[in-house]
C-alpha cells in the first residue's frame, strides 16, 4: 500500500492518547515500532517498520509492506469517531 508521509503522521496524530500503546498490545509489538511506524526514528528500543519512503512532494510516498498497524490506527479513529458521534446524539 502506497501512502503519503504527511497522511501516515496526519493518522497518527488524531490518535487519542494511549493508542500507540493499545495497538503495540492488539499486535503483540514494542510500543517503539509502532512509533517507528509512523515516522519516528529510534531503532534502538523498536523494530524497524516494513516501510519504504520515496522522496517527493507531501514527505514522500511511503509504501507500507504490511499494513497491519495502519488498520489496527484507522479501527481506533472509526471507533473514536463513532463514539464521539453518539454523545452528540445523547
Amino acid at each position: 500500500m502506497n501512502i503519503t508521509f504527511e497522511e501516515l503522521r496526519a493518522i497518527k496524530h488524531k490518535l487519542p492518547t494511549g493508542s500507540v500503546r493499545r495497538i503495540a498490545e492488539e499486535l503483540n509489538i514494542n510500543e517503539q515500532t509502532v512509533r517507528n511506524y509512523f515516522g519516528a526514528n529510534k531503532f534502538a528500543d523498536g523494530d524497524i517498520a516494513d516501510k519504504h519512503i520515496q522522496p517527493g512532494p507531501h514527505g514522500g510516498i511511503v509504501h507500507l509492506q504490511d499494513t497491519s498497524i495502519l488498520e489496527a490506527a484507522q479501527r481506533i479513529l472509526a471507533e473514536t469517531k463513532k463514539s464521539e458521534l453518539q454523545e452528540e446524539e445523547s
